[in-house]
C-alpha cells in the first residue's frame, strides 16, 4: 500500500465518522469496475459510492444546481474547460502524487487541461457505428448506417441521444468540422438528420446489451459498449465512419465543493497504478491513460478492433474541442427539432 494510501486509511479510523471512509463518486452509467471499487475499500477502508448520470449536460446541470453531495465526477475532454470556467472543479497538483509518472506523456499536456491541474484520465475512445452482420454484411466504416441507411437496416437502427458526438458526425459526414457555424452546412446536416431519423427505430443508451440481444441492428455507439455487445454476439461489428468520427477522452476531477478531498485524491492516485487502471479498462473494454496497464489487461484486449483500428481508419479520428456559445446554439435548436 502507498504512503499517500495509508494516509488516507489512517485519517479515516482516526476520525471515526462515516464521511471520512467515504467517497461519493458520479460517473457515466455501466462505467465503473465493482472489483476495482472492492479493491480500494480493502486497501484503503474507503467505501466508494456510484451515482451514474448518462450525458455530459445531465452530470452539468446536477453539479452546477449546488447540494448534490458528489466528491469526484468524469467528465468528457471538451467539458472539461466547462467545468473549470464555471468553477465547478478543484485545482490539484496531481504532480506531487506517486503515481502520476505512470500516466502516458500524451495525455498530460492536453489542450483541455494542460499539465493535468484539474483531472486525471478516466477511459478514452470513439464513437462510431455498431453494425449487426447477420442483418447486414456490407461496410460498417461509415456513416452511411445511420444517415443514409441501407434498406436491410431501416427501422432497426438506435442513435444514442449525446448531442456531441451525434452533431459532430452529423457535421462530418457533410464535409464540416466539429464546432461550424457555417449556417447552409448545418442546414444540410438539418436534413439530413430529420431525413435519416424516419429510418430510426429509437434514440436511447444502454446498446451494450441490445445489441448483443439483436433487438437492433445498427447504432451509433461508443467502441467500448460495442466491444462487450461483441462479447456477447459475435455477429456485432464496430464501424469507425471513414468521413470522420469523434475520440473522446473522459477524466475524473475532484468537484471544487466535495466534502472527502483527501479521500479523493487517495482513489485517484490509486487508479493511476497500472494494475488498477486495467480493472476500468477490463470492466468498460476502453483504453485508459496509464502506461504499462496493457500487462495487466485481459488477453481479449490486447487485439481488439474496436480498441485497435487500422492506421488508415485510425486517421479519420477528430478530438471534439470546446464549442463557443454561437455553435452550441445551433447545434441545440437542432437537436431540439430532432428529439420532437
Amino acid at each position: 500500500m502507498s504512503r499517500l494510501m495509508m494516509g488516507a486509511a489512517a485519517l479515516a479510523l482516526m476520525a471515526g465518522g462515516a464521511s471520512a471512509q467515504e467517497l461519493q463518486l458520479y460517473n457515466w452509467g455501466n462505467y465503473t469496475s465493482p472489483e476495482l471499487l472492492a479493491k480500494f475499500e480493502a486497501e484503503t477502508g474507503i467505501k466508494v459510492t456510484v451515482t451514474d448520470y448518462d450525458s455530459n449536460d445531465t452530470a452539468l446541470t446536477k453539479i452546477e444546481a449546488g447540494a448534490h453531495g458528489f466528491d469526484m465526477v468524469v467528465p468528457s475532454a471538451n467539458y472539461v474547460p466547462i467545468f473549470v470556467a464555471k468553477g465547478l472543479l478543484m485545482e490539484v497538483d496531481y504532480s506531487a502524487m506517486e503515481n502520476f509518472s505512470n500516466l502516458d506523456p500524451r495525455w498530460v499536456d492536453v489542450p483541455w487541461d494542460q499539465g493535468r491541474r484539474y483531472t486525471i484520465p478516466w477511459q478514452w475512445g470513439t464513437t462510431g457505428v455498431a453494425v449487426n452482420t447477420s442483418v447486414y454484411d456490407g461496410d460498417p466504416n461509415t456513416s452511411d448506417i445511420w444517415l443514409n441507411p441501407p434498406e436491410a437496416l431501416k427501422g432497426k437502427i438506435n442513435v444514442v441521444p449525446e448531442m456531441n458526438d451525434v452533431m459532430a458526425l452529423a457535421i462530418l459526414y457533410e464535409g464540416g468540422q466539429p464546432c461550424t457555424t457555417d449556417r447552409e452546412l448545418l442546414r444540410r446536416v438539418r436534413d439530413r438528420l430529420m431525413e435519416a431519423k424516419q429510418s430510426w427505430m429509437s434514440m436511447d443508451y444502454g446498446m451494450t446489451e441490445r445489441l448483443g440481444a439483436a433487438d437492433v441492428a445498427a447504432s451509433v455507439n461508443w467502441n467500448g459498449s460495442t466491444f462487450r455487445a461483441r462479447l456477447l454476439n459475435p455477429d456485432v461489428v464496430y464501424g469507425y465512419p471513414k468521413e470522420g468520427y469523434p475520440l473522446w477522452m473522459d477524466s475524473v476531477g475532484i468537484l471544487s465543493d466535495a466534502r472527502n478531498v483527501e479521500e479523493a485524491k487517495t482513489f485517484i492516485n490509486f487508479i493511476m497504478a497500472p494494475e488498477n487502471a486495467a480493472m476500468i479498462s477490463n470492466f468498460a473494454r476502453y483504453a485508459n491513460g496509464v502506461t504499462g496497464s496493457e500487462a495487466f489487461m485481459d488477453d481479449v484486449m490486447k487485439e481488439a478492433p474496436e480498441i485497435f483500428p487500422s492506421p488508415e481508419l485510425a486517421a479519420a479520428g477528430v478530438f471534439l474541442p470546446t464549442c463557443p456559445s454561437e455553435a452550441v446554439q445551433f447545434y441545440t435548436a437542432i437537436w431540439t427539432e430532432l428529439q420532437k
